[in-house]
């Protein structure tokens, strides 16, 4: 079992925390996050295995693991108390410029926000999902619907804001996208 923990203390610890250089450059001219949030490259446990995502809630950060103990930190929006769901999932879909289409429960919840798309929304610049999306599967269940997706809405990042999916700015998004294939393992650590 993984020992968040273990992978917290370890990738917290790291001395030399340093920016991935295409993002720093580019989120300075865009003025899309603030340099605290840019991706880093921290060190991690050599417990974990290379090309895994996990994401630790607590610190609204996703991690993808990669070779020599090291992971690429990226800054995250994440669901909101009671609709972030933790477990082991795999990526059983990706799209780029995703159609979206909120859950029922979604629109039960909030039809004055959400009834007007129950036909679902092509992608786009305006879609909730961003430029990219992983689309998480669990055995058994087949599509979760929950979604580690891009968003244009960069003030929504490091907050509790989504319906239970974890949520990147869009030029973060597709760097991660980039580098992730179908079938990778993917960690929801819990909240608590």
């Amino acid at each position: 079992m993984i020992n968040r923990r273990r992978f917290l203390t370890t990738a917290a610890a790291s001395a030399a925390l340093a920016p991935v250089a295409s993002f720093a450059q580019e989120a300075t001219q865009t003025s899309e996050v603030p340099e605290y949030l840019l991706p880093r490259i921290v060190r991690i446990s050599e417990e974990f295995t290379p090309g895994e995502i996990h994401v630790l809630p607590s610190e609204f950060s996703l991690y993808w693991t990669m070779p020599d103990q090291k992971a690429i930190r990226y800054a995250v929006g994440i669901g909101r108390p009671g609709l972030y769901e933790a477990g082991e999932f795999y990526v059983g879909a990706k799209k780029e410029w995703p159609s979206w289409r909120p859950t029922d429960d979604m629109i039960r919840r909030q039809p004055e926000q959400y009834e007007q798309f129950a036909d679902g929304m092509p992608g786009g610049v305006n879609n909730p999902l961003g430029a990219r999306a992983l689309y998480l599967f669990a055995p058994g269940r087949g599509d979760t619907f929950l979604r580690i997706h891009g968003t244009n809405r960069p003030s929504t990042i490091g907050t509790a804001v989504s319906n239970g999916c974890a949520r990147l700015v869009n030029s973060h998004m597709v760097h991660l996208y980039n580098q992730v294939p179908l079938q990778t393992r993917v960690v929801l650590y819990s909240a608590a």
